[in-house]
């Protein structure tokens, strides 16, 4: 099923869209409250928008783009955990090998669900439009919100496929549009509406400013979208335009946090450096915490109200990724000069650090205590052995004589067979029988673990983020360093890595110099596990390097092959859907 030419009425319910849309495959969606809301007018216009932004927390899951984004890169690794968990017939490992092949299943789940919520765009878009042409001056903001989201996620098919759908009616058949025409497509959809939006909805919602933000994007990345095999050609009437919208957000009323992880954790909402994000303040019903849950242990209990809370050890970070952190600081640990790498919650008395002769059948008396609405696992990226709540034989979480929750050495119990007693990260993990063990790679846990989730996975209220003002300097400072200004890269870089100042002893010390392998090594610092990584590979030369599992050097893997089931699906339309090269 070719899921851009069906042509479907828009007055059909949205679950009759649904079905049609997926039918064809074998995801398993969840079903989002979209009731509509008032009657009359208002009911189109909420009717209308917020499928679209419903799905779109599935097109971010971990196991759809997040997830093909953060293991196609250099950042992270997703083995075969101990040869029993995450092999899911090899899609991680393939992926992030480059050795992926038409019938991946995390490349097609991505291509299903971006070009699914596409097409609910285009749906809203016309039923607004329509809805404006009666009158009804309140479509016309969510008009031009269903526009802009129209042109973005035409911007992650073009950047994973390297192609968009020109599509602006639902009884329209698609034109698939490359290169420069698919640029010359979204730039028109983002100039129609930059100028007569306003930033008023917030960031749970597309905005004047993440309008800004992807017009920067696009023309960022449109060496790369011109020519997506060669050396991209950065043109300087592209970067002065990168320049020209990262300005307008900066003199905004945007601004840096002093700390990093507040960005990342509970009410964020109303952080001022969220630009556009996935709002999870309890309006949808299994708001996600994947981002969180992903890759940390499976034996941790992030949040001891609720017993049931773990990770699934599952994503690890690449030897290759921390050793970006070891070149930039040298004999210090990364822990202690960059605030963004690691934040403590875990405050282990001194009498207790040393595990020396201790093990799970001795070390009863080895825990401190604290109220369990105040535990927090560490942050940032762990190394070495995590501490957290232990349960009884029973299921229940230890607690203290004052009813506060005892907080041991993680046991582990996952990897079996390895005479590792305790949960230790260590930094070499692969796609070897022992690098694949559960306990192996440093994680991220960059995300908070929400206090409204009550399982591994779901009603976090943590809003995950999909553009903050730190890319926007960082975007400014390339296209800055592109054009030959070294002097004005080097200040937006040190104006970002200087604010996170909440905990002034971990505050990065601002750079003497740059360079664009200093640059990229900064972009990764700053903007690690939110999904970036590959497309600044891409953009700065990497991604043919060769990193932890990965070899293959073929610069037509910068493209995801088009899915099978979609070339399948489209059969009847003779060279519609043509695959990408190499596959």
């Amino acid at each position: 099923m070719n899921f851009l030419n069906i042509k479907f009425s828009k007055v059909l319910p949205i679950i009759v869209v649904l079905l049609t849309f997926v039918g064809c495959t074998d995801l398993e969606e969840d079903i989002l409250d979209e009731s509509l809301t008032g009657t009359g007018e208002a009911e189109v216009i909420s009717g209308s928008i917020a499928p679209v932004y419903g799905l779109l927390r599935q097109v971010w899951l971990h196991t759809v783009n997040f997830g093909l984004q953060e293991v196609a890169s250099d950042e992270a690794i997703l083995p075969y955990r101990g040869g029993t968990d995450w092999f899911d017939g090899g899609k991680f490992i393939a992926v992030h090998q480059h050795l992926m092949t038409p019938g991946n299943s995390l490349v097609a789940d991505s291509w299903t669900y971006i070009t699914l919520t596409l097409s609910r765009a285009v749906v809203a878009e016309e039923r607004l439009r329509e809805e404006v042409e009666k009158g009804n001056a309140d479509a016309q903001g969510p008009l031009y919100e269903m526009i802009a989201m129209h042109a973005y996620l035409n911007m992650l098919a073009l950047d994973n496929w390297g192609l968009v759908f020109k599509k602006d009616r639902s009884s329209d058949v698609s034109v698939l549009l490359r290169g420069q025409e698919a640029i010359d497509y979204i730039e028109g959809k983002l100039l129609s509406v930059v100028d007569v939006m306003s930033n008023d909805v917030g960031p749970g919602r597309i905005n004047k400013d993440a309008v800004s933000a992807l017009l920067a994007r696009l023309y960022l990345n449109a060496a790369v979208y011109r020519d997506p095999y060669g050396t991209p050609d950065f043109r300087s009437e592209d970067m002065d335009k990168v320049i020209q919208y990262t300005n307008s957000i900066i003199a905004g009323s945007h601004s840096l946090s002093a700390e990093y992880f507040d960005l990342f954790s509970d009410d964020n909402h109303t952080k001022s450096e969220l630009i556009f994000a996935l709002d999870q303040r309890g309006v949808l019903a299994t708001e996600h915490g994947r981002w969180a849950y992903w890759p940390i242990s499976g034996d941790q209990v992030p949040r001891p109200e609720f017993p049931s809370t773990r990770g699934t050890d599952a994503v690890a970070a690449t030897p290759d990724f921390y050793q970006h952190w070891v070149d930039a600081y040298g004999s210090v640990d990364p822990a202690d000069a960059d605030a963004r790498f690691y934040m403590k919650n875990t405050m282990i008395p001194d009498e207790l650090t040393d595990l020396s002769g201790v093990t799970p059948e001795n070390d009863s008396d080895h825990y401190y205590c604290v109220p369990a609405q105040d535990f927090e696992i560490d942050r940032g990226i762990l190394r070495g052995i995590i501490w957290g709540p232990r349960k009884d034989a029973t299921g229940q979480i230890m607690t203290c004589d004052d009813g506060s929750v005892r907080i041991y050495p993680v046991i582990n119990r996952r990897t079996s067979g390895a005479n590792i007693r305790y949960v230790d990260h260590n930094l070499n993990v692969d796609f070897t029988e022992q690098g694949s063990l559960h306990n192996t790679g440093y994680r991220f846990s960059k995300y908070q673990f929400s206090h409204t989730a009550p399982n591994c996975c779901s009603y976090s209220s943590v809003d995950i983020v999909l553009i903050r003002l730190g890319e926007i300097y960082l975007m400014r400072a390339e296209a800055k360093l592109r054009k030959g200004d070294n002097a004005g890269a080097l200040a937006d870089v040190n104006t970002l890595r200087t604010s996170r100042t909440a905990r002034p002893e971990q505050t990065p010390a601002a750079l003497t110099s740059i360079d664009t392998e200093i640059l990229f090594r900064e972009t990764g610092f700053e903007l690690y596990w939110e999904g970036l990584r590959r497309n600044y590979q891409i953009r700065f030369g990497k991604y043919e390097d060769s990193w932890t599992g990965k070899d293959d050097a073929d610069v037509r893997k910068r493209l995801f092959p088009i899915p099978q089931r979609a070339i399948d699906g489209a059969s009847s339309e003779k060279g519609f859907l043509v695959q990408n090269e190499g596959y």
